[in-house]
């Protein structure tokens, strides 16, 4: 830019420059711009050899039965002063929900929302709430909006403080397994919220509602008050009219399983029939095909009732559209919908990585062997300790060593793999370090077990039977002495360790 300036300053002159010392001048600007960017860039990679940069990140504490909040670097955030888990229903927004003036006897208490700055918030709302859901294994809590109540009655307010729904309904609650979907509840009838706009997909007048399948995405089934079950899409489009006995959790490609007048039937969306025999029940729906059990024994038919794959398994379930996970005799292999050669029934389980597309098939040995799309094994008998869909890789553990590839099963550094760290774990002569990403070594090879640097900046490292832990530039910020011996899974942010229960990501000392 200082260039450019000066030769328009030098062509609109009227006075005469000599042609050598403009030259001579332009290179001294030049080499003086070189470098001053030679040394930002110098700063820059010595930063990022030295610091991850994330977005902030909020987690709950427990030390001494008291809850509390820290960020991802470790700084406290809510001091330890609760009964009660703080909950955060975004990680990575400061709002923090605290109970308060807990009574156990008669199950009453108080609810505040504080910022990170541990102002209150939300003032104007009573016994603000997160809307909590779980899966049976997992718990989470909606992120888009809030549970409060006013004079008896409870309505919903989004992140930002504003209402979504009046308070008007007697309950709110989340729909059990299924992301953004929240059930209200009035005059003892039930309708629908999606909770991503607060909007009323199904009004409450209904007695029940059920998702048709384990995402919103196929819709709700509703049940009236002559006990007929109707199906209701997301868009609030009427799927199916409420005349059914049943309609079963199951879908796929604009198939339905319903019982009408006590008769099992497959239909099409316009409700025609396309067969009522020749099944006990249909279990999964691909294309034109069905998963059916007859007999005790499940097989395949198709929209026409022929018989695609034989009743004679003991399981069965889709993973393409032309392989099937089947078990029989006590062992799973992998068949064909085509009848050409699947994988043999040896193991244990198996299960499909849909997004990655890959088979990982358990050995009684505890081991893993990993089949790729067009069933060649392309690992046998590994450890696989990290599936990574996101970054798109996996980890495995092979002789007491690490190895990473990616999902086209190319084997790849951890300095390829983990591009966003600034250390990386080495191992030499049977001890641990760490190498920044020019492969110069960080920290020495001392310690006895390391883990990877975390997406927080901070490595877990093991010597002489217990733990401690380094921060993003190889210097200690816990020194090892914490035994994690009965730990599951061994991870610090700063003197924080992860707590010994993985369905909650908390954080203890």
């Amino acid at each position: 830019m200082s260039r450019n300036r000066g030769r328009r300053h030098d062509d609109f002159r009227t006075r005469k420059l000599n042609v050598k010392k403009v030259i001579a001048t332009l290179i001294a600007i030049i080499v003086f711009v070189m470098i001053i960017i030679s040394l930002k860039n110098l700063l820059t990679v010595d930063k990022k050899n030295n610091e991850v940069s994330s977005l902030t990140t909020y987690i709950p504490v427990l030390e001494n039965n008291k809850w509390g909040v820290i960020d991802n670097k470790g700084n406290t955030v809510i001091s330890l002063n609760y009964d009660e888990m703080v909950v955060i229903p975004d990680e990575n927004k400061d709002l923090f929900i605290c109970t308060y003036d807990i009574n156990y006897d008669n199950e009453t208490y108080k609810t505040k929302v504080l910022n990170k700055d541990n102002n209150e918030i939300f003032t104007e709302y009573e016994n603000v709430k997160p809307v909590e859901n779980n899966d049976g294994s997992n718990v989470w809590y909606e992120k888009n909006c809030l549970i409060f109540s006013k004079d008896g009655k409870y309505g919903l307010i989004n992140f930002e403080g504003k209402v979504l729904l009046e308070p008007i309904y007697d309950k709110i609650y989340a729909l059990p397994g299924i992301e953004n979907s929240i059930i209200i509840e009035k005059d003892n009838k039930k309708g629908l919220v999606n909770s991503s706009a607060g909007q009323v997909i199904i009004e409450p007048i209904y007695t029940e509602i059920v998702s048709l399948s384990e995402t919103y995405e196929n819709g709700y089934i509703v049940k009236d008050n002559q006990n007929k079950n109707g199906l209701i899409s997301p868009d609030k489009t009427k799927i199916l009219d409420n005349k059914y006995d049943e309609i079963k959790r199951v879908a796929g490609s604009n198939y339905y399983v319903v019982v009408e007048n006590g008769v099992l039937e497959i239909i099409n969306k316009t409700g025609n029939v396309i067969l009522n025999s020749g099944f006990d029940s249909v279990e999964e729906i691909q294309a034109d095909n069905f998963i059916i059990i007859k007999d005790g024994k499940y097989g395949v038919i198709d929209n026409k009732g022929n018989t695609v794959i034989a009743n004679e398994y003991n399981n069965l379930k889709f993973a393409t559209q032309n392989t099937l996970i089947a078990q029989k005799d006590g062992k799973y292999g992998i068949i064909k919908k085509d009848k050409s050669q699947g994988i043999d029934f040896k193991y244990d389980r198996i299960s499909y990585i849909n997004t990655a597309d890959f088979f990982q098939a358990e050995n009684s040995d505890f081991t893993t062997d990993i089949i790729d799309s067009k069933l060649q094994t392309v690992l046998s008998s590994v450890y696989v300790s990290e599936i990574n869909i996101e970054d798109g890789y996996l980890r495995i553990r092979q002789n007491d060593d690490y190895k990473y590839y990616n999902f086209a099963f190319e084997e790849k550094t951890n300095k390829e793999i983990l591009s966003t760290n600034t250390l990386f774990l080495v191992k030499k002569n049977g001890k641990y370090g760490y190498e920044n990403k020019n492969g110069e070594q960080i920290v020495d090879c001392i310690y006895d077990d390391a883990k990877e640097q975390n997406k927080y900046g901070f490595c877990s490292v093991k010597k002489d039977g217990l733990w401690g832990a380094l921060k993003s530039d190889g210097t200690v910020v816990v020194k090892p002495s914490n035994n994690l011996d009965n730990y599951l899974y061994i991870d610090f942010i700063a003197d924080w360790h992860r707590y010994n229960d993985l369905t909650l990501n908390i954080y203890t000392k």
